[in-house]
């Protein structure tokens, strides 16, 4: 059986995944690795540590197709954005990998905001100015790290670093490119204004690709080690994000994809860049003739971790010893709580917060708490808090690219079905699961097999991505849920000022 590889490169972990031509799973690999917190606005990962799960992972699925006598094809990647990493002439790292989740250039951002380009530079890149963003880490990093600014051959992201070290060329596909806020997506080059800005040359950049580009001449010791042919096709792909829109098969108007995983993000397909004159929304490129339109909000699945962790410590540990998926577990605590978690309302913003509101300042807050409530009212509002966080970003994408009509939904948080109809329930639209959530994964192998010629279009991907759930809206709770919502966007409204304060007293 001939078979191709998806690598996501991913904010706790590296999956590859073997997919037949079909886009049936065939085996796949996860391989964690941490974040580090040496300040309290700083998220940085060890770039070895990241290239070590990469081989691993691959090495693995590798593995375990030969023992079955397949064939591999290709390998495709797929990976987080906004990661940035100074790099010297030989490619060793200067600075660790500064994930999106970084605020350090929370200050640099608001400058940025309020200057006379920040609008211009949106408008060509479709990157929100934000602290996530390569543009305002350059900038931090400019004026408070000017050594390893000055000395840095390269900046460049985590998957090309993985490219580096595996083929020693300096390649980001337009993709990831895109997402920098240093790319100008109508052009397909890199902004003379952004890089103005900074005060850097296209050459302390690498060089922009398509994401179908195939690169082969694979390092010996590389070879070796993963097992495979020096001559195997690497396709560059794309980042998680778009490519999660097209490994579900949200690529036609009025069909939005949602993902939950450690963040959370709804995404809408266009047939060229789109901006918001209230810089609300991303533009990001999926291919020259697709490009991704949503919004990314910081806390997801990372949330419920959060609240697991530090409330449900005994639970997990049982849930461990008898080998039982915690979402299960959370699913039957939280099901007997009615809609609306009996008034409790919960701002999930522990990380700050990407769209629509830009604001890393922003807290969480528990909101309307009485004496009834228990630790499973908590867990509701909590999970409802972060599809409200998800249904406000979608707000904004109806006004500026139209009507969604139906959402496909993938990430780690479709293993709870409850969370999935909290989904369909909040936006009162019909949402479809397919039966494999892996969708960053194969998006990248759809890519990869429209670079090697074994599909004619991306829209092929229609006949990989069976549906194994279909859930309608209760119009109901989406009452219930709509004058909550009210209540939830005049909090944030009321509340960004305070925010502000908390945090000057820490």
């Amino acid at each position: 059986m001939e078979y191709l590889i998806g690598v996501d490169i991913g904010t706790t972990a590296t999956k590859a995944i073997a997919f037949n031509r079909e886009g049936v799973i065939i085996s796949k690999k996860s391989v964690e690795y941490p974040i580090y917190h040496p300040k309290p606005t700083w998220s940085e990962q060890d770039p070895e540590e990241i290239f070590h799960a990469v081989l691993i992972s691959i090495k693995d699925v590798v593995e375990e197709n030969n023992a079955m006598g397949n064939k591999l094809e290709g390998i495709s990647f797929s990976a987080a954005m906004h990661s940035l990493i100074a790099v010297d002439p030989e490619g060793k790292p200067l600075t660790n990998c500064i994930i999106w989740a970084d605020t350090r250039s929370e200050e640099y951002a608001k400058k940025m905001k309020e200057s006379k380009v920040a609008h211009s530079i949106y408008l060509k890149t479709g990157t929100p100015i934000h602290p996530m963003s390569p543009l305002c880490k350059l900038l931090w990093m400019k004026e408070n790290n000017s050594e390893i600014f000055n000395k840095a051959y390269k900046f460049i992201s985590i998957k090309e670093y993985v490219f580096y070290k595996l083929f020693s060329i300096y390649i980001v596909d337009y993709s990831i490119a895109s997402a920098t806020g240093l790319f100008d997506t109508y052009k397909l080059k890199w902004d003379d204004e952004a890089l103005n800005l900074i005060g850097i040359s296209p050459d302390r950049l690498s060089i922009p690709v398509s994401t179908t580009h195939t690169v082969r001449g694979l390092k010996d010791g590389y070879a070796k080690f993963l097992n495979i042919p020096k001559s195997t096709p690497f396709i560059i792909g794309a980042s998680d994000g778009c490519l999660s829109n097209l490994g579900t098969n949200a690529v036609k108007p009025g069909v939005a994809a949602v993902t939950i995983g450690t963040s959370g993000a709804i995404r809408v397909i266009s047939n060229k860049p789109v901006s918001d004159p209230g810089e609300r929304i991303f533009s990001y490129i999926l291919t020259e003739n697709h490009y991704v339109v949503g919004g990314p909000i910081n806390n997801g699945g990372i949330v419920l971790r959060w609240f697991r962790d530090n409330f449900y410590p005994l639970e997990v540990e049982n849930a461990k010893k008898e080998n039982i998926d915690f979402y299960d577990i959370l699913t039957q605590k939280v099901d007997s709580i009615p809609v609306g978690a009996s008034g409790l309302i919960f701002l999930p913003y522990l990380l700050g917060e990407r769209a629509p509101h830009w604001d890393a300042n922003a807290r969480g807050v528990f909101f309307g708490v009485n004496i009834t409530h228990t630790r499973e009212h908590f867990l509701r509002a909590l999970m409802e808090g972060v599809i409200f966080g998800i249904y406000s970003v979608g707000k904004v994408l109806e006004q500026i690219t139209g009507n969604i009509e139906k959402i496909y939904a993938t990430g780690g948080f479709v293993r709870s079905s409850l969370w999935v109809k909290i989904l369909a329930d909040v936006f009162n639209k019909k949402v479809l699961v397919a039966e494999s959530y892996e969708s960053s994964c194969l998006g990248a192998v759809v890519l990869g097999m429209k670079s090697l010629g074994l599909i004619s279009s991306i829209e092929d991907v229609e006949k990989m991505v069976p549906i194994s759930q279909t859930i309608y809206p209760d119009k109901n709770h989406h009452y219930t849920y709509t004058r909550l919502f009210e209540i939830y966007e005049r909090l944030y409204d009321q509340l960004k000022n305070e925010f502000i304060r908390i945090i000057n007293l820490q």
